[in-house]
């Protein structure tokens, strides 16, 4: 039998939580840029299943990839790191 490939991590800020189950989290990633070599931050925003609505604005989460859930779904909320003051 095969051994699945270990599932994609992501961390980033929730933004939105309009949805019924549905988040769309912010993830920020730093990469040198090849030509002029400073740090530059770039910003994806990803929608993640969120299966009891306990995520608000502006927690730091945790999510995972799965199957598509939906259109645009692909992620889901794995653990809440920090929640919003």
């Amino acid at each position: 039998m095969e051994k699945r490939k270990p599932r994609k991590t992501l961390v980033g800020r929730v933004v939105s939580d309009r949805m019924d189950r549905t988040v769309t989290v912010s993830v920020e990633r730093l990469f040198r840029h090849p030509r002029y070599k400073k740090i530059v931050k770039k910003t994806s925003k990803v929608y993640a299943h969120d299966a009891e609505n306990q995520c608000n604005v502006g927690d730091m989460v945790r999510v995972m990839s799965t199957r598509p859930l939906s259109k645009l779904k692909r992620w889901r909320v794995v653990e809440i790191i920090q929640r919003a003051q």
